[in-house]
């Protein structure tokens, strides 16, 4: 038997979900609220629904707001495939490409540039719902939402399509909420992939977001959720991960690739967990504690910083110069134990010239617990494809590239860096087996340090 609250979008009688699927989307809505009006009957209550959104190419012409708990939204794929790679490719290449354009369950988010005049007027999804109980329990789940260009947007960038900006959202949860789920999605060419206010207990999880300024924000507060193995990359404006007023949050087994321009960035985020990802960053700043973040754990993580190797993007960057420090923290009581550091970078890349590189800087509160991080620092000195190990001829410039990149080290040399600094206006820190004595820059009666005993010449 067909439940009356299972809706196949193609199925559906209002609209056409390939010229508008927002139309159609809000219509099933609006019929899951006329025949769910009763809060309870007897005991029980209001199901929700489920919409499935079969494999195809989908306009979004209209934004679609959500404002019902228990509501699915479910694809057949999350169809990502690289923009970025796409319109940096000469045509005479593009021409014998096998796939041009994202698919799997793919919604083109169409809303009108012109017209968007706030961060939430560009979102193909706007949930928003005041009142008791918060709006709870909606997933969307295995699905492509594509922003399909980037545009100059005044910023006078060289390319548009490399600006990282069109104002345009994919999911943006502007009510405070509990129990949502994001899950196995697809998200590319967007200035926001994921904006959420206010969150408790929300899973971001098994997620491709990726060639979007901005991946995942969490804004203004929130307690009790966690961030887990996604595979992300923001554009080098924004956040791959942006957190607000966090208590409790959990990022564990990501992979984050650049360009973003933080990788981790916390604001006033308190006994939250960093733990067990791989972080690969071009630009200083890749992890932030700022705004008196405290009792936070980041350990056991790989973080790894190089120079942009693909020469359409070699021209951006964050703006941060190299004794900004590879982890800043501004906050108090935080430990930063056990991870892996590689700053892999020729001289001739440190910016500006003749610096070492900082690798962790405390500039402001105190108390913090820097131990037993192994730092390792050397040039690139990238070999060439007849050097490098045998790559597919079939690969395309900006994968080998990059991959050559990350796994060149035949001809590395070490390089000297600053492996801490603790600035004046922080004490009462302890750091512990992570720089030589020549590494290490911070007043000695002031905070603890203990040197990892240097090699004799």
């Amino acid at each position: 038997m067909v439940s009356e609250n299972y809706y196949d979008i193609t199925q559906w009688p209002i609209g056409n979900p390939h010229v508008d699927i927002g139309e159609v989307i809000n219509s099933i809505i609006a019929d899951v609220k006329n025949h769910q009006a009763d809060v309870s009957s007897g005991e029980d209550g209001k199901p929700g629904a489920v919409i499935v959104i079969p494999p195809g190419d989908y306009h979004l012409r209209t934004q679609v707001l959500i404002d019902i708990s228990y509501l699915t939204i479910r694809g057949s794929g999350h169809g990502f495939i690289s923009s970025s790679i796409r319109f940096n490719t000469p045509d005479n290449e593009l021409a014998n490409f096998h796939d041009i354009w994202p698919g799997g369950s793919r919604i083109i988010n169409n809303l009108d540039n012109s017209s968007l005049n706030n961060e939430a007027s560009g979102a193909a999804f706007r949930v928003a719902r005041e009142g008791s109980p918060r709006i709870s329990s909606v997933e969307f789940s295995n699905f492509c939402i594509d922003g399909v260009h980037f545009t100059n947007n005044g910023q006078n960038a060289l390319d548009p399509e490399n600006s990282y900006l069109n104002a345009k959202t994919g999911i943006y949860i502007e009510s405070a909420q509990d129990s949502f789920r994001i899950v196995g999605m697809g998200f590319v060419y967007l200035e926001h992939a994921i904006t959420i206010y206010n969150a408790d207990a929300l899973s971001i999880h098994d997620n491709f977001i990726a060639e979007c300024n901005n991946c995942i924000e969490l804004r203004e507060s929130g307690q009790a959720s966690k961030i887990t193995d996604n595979l992300i990359g923001a554009g080098y404006r924004g956040y791959s991960i942006y957190a607000q007023n966090f208590g409790g949050l959990l990022i564990t087994s990501n992979n984050i690739f650049p360009r973003g321009a933080s990788t981790i960035y916390f604001s006033g985020v308190a006994r939250s967990s960093v733990t067990g990802n791989r972080f690969h960053s071009f630009y200083p700043g890749a992890i932030e504690l700022s705004d008196g973040s405290s009792e936070n754990l980041i350990s056991s993580n790989h973080i790894y910083r190089a120079f942009e190797p693909w020469l359409p993007m070699k021209l951006y960057n964050n703006g941060k110069d190299d004794d900004y420090g590879l982890i800043r923290i501004h906050g108090s009581n935080n430990s930063i134990i056990a991870n892996h550091i590689s700053e892999i970078i020729d001289t001739e890349n440190i910016h500006p010239i003749g610096i070492q590189p900082v690798i962790i800087r405390i500039s402001s509160g105190g108390s913090n617990y820097v131990a037993t991080n192994h730092i390792v620092a050397m040039t690139e000195h990238a070999q060439t494809q007849s050097d490098a190990t045998s790559l597919p001829d079939n690969t395309d410039s900006c994968f080998s590239t990059q991959v050559e990149a990350v796994l060149s080290n035949r001809f590395a040399e070490s390089i000297a860096t600053i492996n801490i600094l603790i600035d004046s206006d922080s004490t009462h820190n302890i750091v512990l087996d992570s720089a030589t004595e020549n590494q290490a820059i911070l007043d000695r009666k002031h905070n603890v340090f203990r040197a990892i005993p240097s090699f004799e010449e």
